[in-house]
């Protein structure tokens, strides 16, 4: 009887250990940027909503870039719990740039990608975008924003705002 009280409390400790891990706590891994379904994330059966129904918009302050200059981007709309964005050229698709680093973000630099560092519900997140130091051209932000594991929104790409 003994052995079966540590089975089973060995058992709860794995079954709680995996759901903590499941929901990504500390923002999407790296490996999210060259998946299948890049920059969404992969919770069960979840997919993404439909992009018209999305109560956020990733905004912009430029799409233009120069030598050594940044860009200001704002995730806007509902409380949301989590999201990952790339910087990408326009012109080319191509991960480029870096991302300052800001309280509660985790940035992956080797595909130009951030992502939320803590669980707590968001209003919006602002961030640094930093332009390559010898290029110019256009570039966008694309990915997505999580309201909660199994809600979510992929594919958004950002508007400069007005």
């Amino acid at each position: 009887m003994h052995l079966v009280g540590h089975i089973t409390v060995l058992f709860a400790f794995i079954l709680f250990s995996s759901i903590s891990v499941l929901g990504f706590p500390d923002g999407g891994p790296v490996d999210a940027c060259v998946k299948p379904r890049p920059n969404q994330p992969y919770h069960g059966e979840a997919r993404s909503q439909p992009l018209n129904t999305s109560p956020y918009k990733i905004l912009a302050s430029s799409s233009q870039y120069g030598p050594g200059s940044q860009v200001t981007v704002t995730i806007v709309g509902a409380s949301f719990k989590g999201f990952f964005l790339q910087a990408r050229d326009t012109g080319t698709n191509e991960w480029i740039g870096s991302w300052a680093r800001t309280p509660n973000t985790n940035i992956h630099s080797e595909c130009s990608a951030v992502t939320h560092a803590d669980p707590r519900d968001k209003e919006q997140a602002t961030f640094i975008w930093n332009a390559p130091a010898n290029a110019r051209g256009s570039v966008y932000f694309t990915g997505t924003v999580l309201k909660d594991y199994a809600t979510f929104w992929s594919d958004l790409v950002s508007e400069v705002a007005r």
